[in-house]
């Protein structure tokens, strides 16, 4: 589990929440509560104590160089305990987070140098009966439309993740 301080960015898909609720349904345990449905962009970024100006700025500059998008989510994807829908149409702007920070290894290198742009759903559901329903309630609910419309900076507080500020997408910061 990450400490108070760890940060993350991200794009918060609020329209995907009834992902996380049919997990949630067949076991709360596999859903962090208090968690929305997102992609993650790089996590952890810059632990709080470490984070510059020049570190938000380049988090609002790169979402304002990616437009919004309107988004259909379609794929379940499963690993080990692990459920989440891909969102292959975010995966450049991933990608260019990653390139922005190099020394930031995504999950701390767990699922390789390029993890695939996702919202997870579930995780530890190492039970297979449990992990099939999870998967089947999942994929019950998909195709799913959303859009992604903004990038935020969120930090874990003592009181859960918190978000420090919200950048859109495609809106070049005001000077």
């Amino acid at each position: 589990m990450p400490e108070p301080g760890t940060t993350a960015v991200v794009i918060v898909l609020p329209d995907a929440a009834p992902l996380l609720d049919a997990a949630w349904r067949i076991e709360p345990s596999l859903v962090r509560r208090g968690v929305p449905a997102h992609v993650s962009l790089l996590y952890p970024f810059v632990p709080e104590s470490a984070l510059t100006g020049q570190d938000e700025d380049g988090v609002r500059s790169l979402a304002a160089s990616f437009p919004a998008a309107d988004l259909v989510l379609e794929e379940v994807v499963t690993a080990s305990g692990f459920a989440a829908v891909t969102v292959p149409e975010l995966q450049p702007i991933v990608d260019a987070f990653h390139a922005r920070w190099p020394g930031v290894r995504p999950y701390g290198g767990r699922f390789g140098a390029r993890p695939s742009a996702h919202v997870t759903v579930a995780m530890g559901a190492d039970d297979p009966a449990v992990a099939t329903r999870v998967r089947a309630a999942i994929g019950s609910l998909l195709p799913l439309r959303t859009r992604a419309a903004a990038v935020q900076l969120v930090v874990l507080t003592e009181e859960g993740w918190q978000s420090r500020f919200t950048a859109p997408l495609g809106v070049p910061a005001r000077p």
